[in-house]
């Protein structure tokens, strides 16, 4: 199932997105919004992996929106206007459909979603490992990492970047997905959308977040229960 959201300002057009998405076998509709500002703090807070984005919004249109966001879920754009779409396919749209919009049009679009999910969520041969270390492409190369060398590892779109002790971070085609589902039960855990962290390199925390020197991870609120858990766990009082 593909989780996602969607945003238009216009409740009857927000209505019928809602009601496609239900009658979509494969889309999960997590929640739906009136404005995109109301939808930030979700995101940062919730795995989203689809965002149904109207462009024309009053406070703020769909393409600034899509372009703050520091690691946007996949977008696919609708909007009663056609001299967007050049635009709407610079922020790395799926697709863009044009209102009035009938079922068969947003099916295909969603269909074409659902092919690039299926092409990045399963990549096994990007990533082997064992025990104490993994082997991943990147730059062309395959190159040995040492689980206990990774400090964090941030997701980047369908990119991630591997944070390591004494070395430059790595960069890799993966999925956030496919690296969580690797490194279960090794001492690494998901704490945010865009962030898993090596629990064995945790020195601090301070207000929710964890510190590895200048940088900041947020705790968000989908994983903050499990988290509190490992550190009640490892509590001496």
């Amino acid at each position: 199932m593909i989780k996602c959201i969607a945003i238009d300002d216009e409740p009857l057009a927000l209505k019928q997105i809602e009601s496609y998405i239900h009658k979509t076998p494969f889309l999960k509709l997590l929640e739906s919004f009136e404005s995109p500002l109301e939808a930030i703090s979700y995101l940062q807070e919730t795995d989203v992996a689809l965002m149904f984005v109207d462009i024309n919004m009053p406070d703020l249109n769909g393409l600034d929106f899509v372009k703050s966001l520091e690691n946007p879920p996949k977008i696919i754009f609708t909007t009663a206007y056609s001299e967007y779409a050049v635009e709407g396919f610079r922020v790395d749209a799926i697709d863009y459909l044009l209102k009035p919009i009938d079922y068969a049009t947003f099916l295909k679009a969603s269909n074409k979603a659902k092919s690039w999910f299926d092409v990045h969520e399963k990549q096994p041969e990007q990533l082997q490992s064992n025990e104490d270390f993994l082997f991943i492409k990147s730059e062309y190369k395959i190159v040995r990492i040492k689980l206990d060398d990774i400090r964090y590892i941030e997701g980047m779109r369908e990119y991630i970047r591997i944070h390591l002790t004494n070395e430059k971070p790595i960069m890799t085609l993966l999925s956030m997905k496919a690296m969580e589902a690797q490194l279960a039960n090794k001492n690494f855990m998901r704490v945010h959308r865009s962030y898993i962290v090596n629990l064995n390199k945790i020195t601090t925390i301070e207000r929710n977040r964890i510190v590895f020197d200048k940088v900041y991870i947020p705790v968000s609120d989908l994983y903050k229960e499990k988290f509190q858990q490992f550190v009640e766990g490892n509590f001496l009082s």
